[in-house]
């Protein structure tokens, strides 16, 4: 009855079989703590997953703010490239000359760098290197690859079939920077004028110099990005025509002569403007370590030198304009001036009274010294104060010499100063006052870029009045036409000139055997419009010249061959019949001598 009842319970389906699921009815057979610990292990992996996500979205983050940074803020790696980039980036303006010819200009070269941190081997590196550059010094750049330097210059300046040899090498932290650099067309012209820049194209002297101290130079950090600088050029007062001559005679003067050196200057005398400038030897800017070697200055601005007998043009102009002489005074000239043990004498002397006119052409020692001592010390050297011969003389290049004045000034010191000894200037400073004594008594600043006449006048300061500026053109065209500047004459061209010979001092002394010979021309004696200066250093004799070596014979020819080619260059017409009244006070005062 018993199992009955069993079987009859097992037997019977539940009201709810159909849908109950098999696993179902298994979890629920299981115990409790076991349901629990499947539920547990579920719930973490969730946790996990979601700390996963959060973990890999913080990296990424992470990743995302660092490529911000380093594409805004510069690394200490890339600094010294950028630096070096920026530095080398400097754009200069041309130089032209005043007819719009190019004297210097920028190039875009290449040069090689390395960041030795980033080269993997540096023996191999520098095999390779020094193979494509073979005067590279290879311990030197083995050393330096071998550092933890960010930046260092392997080579600058290279050729295009070199840049394409270093690239074919695939070194990895070598690379290339495009970089400027100066170039001068012309060579040696105008060299000591322009001077040169360096090769990081910083301005090293000369008008380079002066473009870096006035500004004009733009760095990479000044320019934008992809912007092409449009610089404005500077414009100088050379004619490079003029330049190209000068120097052609000046170097054919030089081997003529046996001269050490040689210097020339044209000067317009209405504007200061310096139209040309020779000092022989010279350098080819594009390779300035050749500026280096002591024979390479600049004799016009940097050389001091006793000018010689051209100084008694300012003695001449001095007595004039102190109305203790006139045209017509008469200086004894017989003998010689004696001061104790020292005596002064002509090179050549009349030994006859002479007067001021005959003073000048016959280039007498003893007349111009006796103006001087009439005047007296104190009114020589103010004067000489008032034409800047005193004084260091200042324009666009920072070369430039101060002169060397006596210690004492004297009454032998007077004398001997009246015709170029005993003080030593510049050529610029000499022929400035110079230029002040014929061109209506203005004493304008020379200036090495173009001046205006009118800017001109604006900055001069008259020294002497307009009738002994005509005194000394009538002068210095006597002298063209029967003295020492004869040999400079050139048909067609009315000139004026002055010579001047001058002893070297060897060892303290004047040594007769070494001179310094100079010559000034003015042309038009009449009308004036440029001075000319030529400088020839320690010139020789030669049988043509009889013997001697002094200024008419070299310096004052040569400076007749430059001004018969430079002449129709500067719009100077030629004239083959003489001006009808080119001097009329002096022949209303009834100067003496005559002008053809």
């Amino acid at each position: 009855m018993l199992r009955d009842n069993r079987t009859e319970s097992r037997a019977e389906p539940r009201e709810d079989e159909d849908d109950v699921h098999p696993a179902e009815e298994s979890r629920e057979a299981r115990p409790g703590f076991v349901g629990r610990l499947f539920q547990m292990r579920a719930d973490k992996s969730r946790a996990r997953i979601a700390l996963g996500m959060v973990c890999f979205g913080a990296l990424f983050a992470v990743i995302a703010g660092r490529l911000v940074m380093l594409g805004i803020e510069p690394d200490a790696e890339s600094g010294p490239r950028r630096a070096a980039s920026s530095e080398i980036g400097a754009v200069r303006p041309d130089i032209l000359d005043r007819n719009g010819e190019i004297l210097a200009t920028d190039i875009t070269m290449v040069s090689v760098f390395a960041e030795p941190r980033n080269i993997i081997d540096p023996d191999e590196a520098t095999e390779l290197l020094t193979a494509v550059f073979p005067d590279l010094d290879a311990t030197k750049l083995r050393d330096e690859l071998s550092t933890d330097r960010g930046f260092i210059w392997v080579k600058r300046e290279i050729t295009p079939r070199q840049q394409a040899e270093v690239h074919a090498l695939g070194i990895p932290g070598v690379g290339f920077l495009p970089e400027n650099k100066r170039v001068y067309p012309n060579g040696v012209a105008a060299a000591h004028v322009l001077g040169f820049a360096n090769i990081d194209n910083v301005g090293i002297a000369g008008i380079e110099q002066w473009i870096d101290r006035e500004g004009l130079v733009l760095t990479a950090d000044e320019i934008a990005p992809g912007e092409s600088p449009d610089l404005e050029p500077v414009r100088l007062a050379l004619d490079l025509r003029v330049q190209h001559a000068m120097r052609e005679e000046l170097v054919a003067a030089v081997e003529k002569f046996s001269a050490i050196a040689a210097a020339g200057l044209v000067l317009d005398v209405r504007t200061g403007e310096i139209i040309s400038l020779v000092s022989l030897p010279d350098f080819d800017p594009n390779v300035p370590t050749d500026a280096l070697q002591a024979d390479r200055i600049n004799r016009i601005n940097v050389g001091v030198y006793e000018m010689g007998s051209v100084m008694k043009a300012v003695t001449t102009a001095m007595a004039l304009e102190s109305g203790r002489f006139t045209i017509n005074s008469v200086l004894d000239a017989r003998g010689s001036l004696r001061f104790g043990r020292q005596s002064i004498s002509d090179y050549r002397g009349e030994n006859r009274p002479l007067t001021v006119p005959e003073v000048f052409i016959h280039s007498s020692n003893i007349g111009t010294a006796r103006m001087a001592l009439t005047l007296g010390a104190d009114y020589q050297r103010e004067f000489l104060r008032e034409l800047g011969l005193m004084d260091r003389l200042r324009t666009e290049l920072a070369e430039s010499a101060a002169p060397l004045l006596p210690p004492r000034w004297g009454d032998v010191t007077t004398a001997t100063v009246s015709f170029g000894h005993g003080i030593a200037v510049q050529p610029l400073s000499a022929t400035m006052a110079t230029a002040a004594m014929v061109n209506g008594g203005y004493l304008i600043p020379p200036t090495f870029l173009q001046r205006s006449e009118d800017d001109a006048q604006a900055i001069a300061d008259q020294v002497i009045s307009r009738e002994t500026s005509e005194a000394l053109r009538y002068v210095m065209r006597l002298n063209a036409e029967q003295g020492s500047a004869r040999s400079a004459s050139v048909a067609g061209f009315y000139i004026g000139g002055k010579t001047g010979t001058a002893e070297k001092v060897v060892n303290g002394r004047y040594d007769s055997n070494r001179r310094l010979n100079t010559f000034f021309a003015v042309a038009p004696a009449d009308d004036p419009r440029y001075l000319f200066l030529t400088i020839l250093d320690e010139p020789k004799a030669l049988p043509e010249t009889h013997g001697f070596a002094t200024s008419g014979w070299n310096a004052a020819p040569t400076t007749g061959k430059i001004i018969e080619r430079v002449a129709p260059m500067l719009d100077i017409p030629p004239r083959f019949d003489p001006p009808a009244a080119p001097f009329p006070t002096m022949a209303r005062l009834g100067a003496w001598g005559t002008t053809r």
